[in-house]
């Protein structure tokens, strides 16, 4: 009869073993990646893509998360499921579409009646000119346009000679409008990225450059909320309060205040905005609110280099010293741009300090 032989006994498979720890050269090629990267952003004018790939992300795990609570299995295993991070992608790329959408839509009666509100303002203006003409002295008075027709005049020639410095300056809203754009895509789509169990040391190395960068961004989002929380209070003193008390107010208060406080989550370039939009509303009250309201902007900015200093440097322990220095120091390199960049990346660079234990 014929002998069975045992069945051959399957070769083990070996365990995927992990790869080696980043070695210093490899760290240090990550360190001068991420430095070339970041200083690429501030020359190339990127910064507002980098800002929006941060907030996509941020936005696109806190709804996953948010999203998940519903159901039991998710909290259970503690994972995020798949249909959460696509829902919160989805909300995430598609919520501006729906806002500039929703805007262009109730801005449509503006555009059709701006022909005639901008009758209506040369005609105010041709009564402000006339009535300066006959209160000022003869020689001054000449200098003066002598109706509506000639400040037209007047305006079409100014828009000429700066038209193309406005194109630029429209160019440059729309490009960094469309890297914003395309950076919260990029970073909704990072967030709910599958991660791999087995890195290259590059790739780890850089994974550990971003983290750093991404922990510094979410303290310095949490200071600018209290920043902008700070401007909005001093913001309903001065519009409910002190121009009541000289018989000036100005129309829109709550849109102004709700604006003070979405802009002010944006650094610097966010006061400087919605303190703008009070200076144009208090013109068209009288010039003495609209003087009052770009007072309140020059001493606003003024105090925002000292308030954000010592906010955000409790949040990311750095001093206001220098804190301070390194704003003004990006602002005269790199602009407004570096003023809003420079808290963002000094923490960065004061987390790579402390993780390499040299602060």
């Amino acid at each position: 009869m014929p002998q069975h032989l045992p069945a051959p006994l399957p070769h083990p498979v070996p365990a995927e073993s992990p790869l080696p720890e980043p070695s210093s050269k490899v760290v240090l090629a990550s360190y001068l990646l991420m430095g070339a990267a970041l200083l690429l952003v501030m020359l190339q004018g990127l910064l507002p893509g980098l800002l929006c790939v941060c907030v996509g992300f941020l936005l696109t795990r806190a709804l996953a998360r948010l999203l998940a609570r519903i159901s039991p299995q998710a909290r259970s295993r503690g994972t995020l499921p798949r249909w959460a991070q696509v829902v919160a992608t989805t909300i995430v790329i598609l919520a501006p579409l729906a806002l500039l959408s929703g805007a262009l839509t109730h801005t449509r009666s503006y555009i059709t009646e701006a022909p005639q509100q901008y009758k209506e303002l040369l005609d105010y203006l041709a009564r402000t000119v006339l009535e300066l003409r006959d209160k000022l002295p003869a020689d001054i008075a000449d200098q003066l346009p002598d109706g509506a027709q000639e400040i037209q005049h007047m305006l079409a020639n100014y828009l000429a000679t700066k038209a193309g410095m406005l194109a630029h300056a429209g160019r440059a809203w729309l490009t960094g409008l469309l890297y914003a754009y395309v950076g919260l895509i990029v970073g909704a789509l990072a967030a709910v990225r599958p991660i791999a169990r087995r890195r290259p040391p590059l790739i780890a190395a850089l994974n550990q450059r971003i983290a750093h960068f991404g922990e510094a961004f979410r303290q310095i989002v949490a200071a600018q909320f209290w920043i902008a929380l700070f401007n909005t209070l001093l913001t309903a003193v001065f519009l409910l309060l002190v121009l009541p008390i000289w018989n000036l107010e100005l129309p829109y208060t709550p849109a102004l205040i709700t604006l003070t406080f979405f802009a002010g989550l944006i650094p610097i370039v966010g006061n400087l905005l919605c303190n703008s939009v009070l200076t144009l509303v208090g013109l068209s009250v009288s010039p003495v609110a609209s003087a009052a309201c770009l007072g309140f902007l020059i001493l606003i900015h003024k105090a925002e280099y000292v308030i954000n200093a010592k906010v955000v440097g409790q949040r990311t322990h750095m001093g206001v010293w220098e804190l301070l220095t390194v704003m003004f120091v990006a602002e005269s390199v790199f602009g407004p741009a570096g003023l809003v960049a420079a808290p963002l990346f000094y923490a960065y660079l004061k987390k790579e300090l402390e993780a390499v234990q040299l602060v």
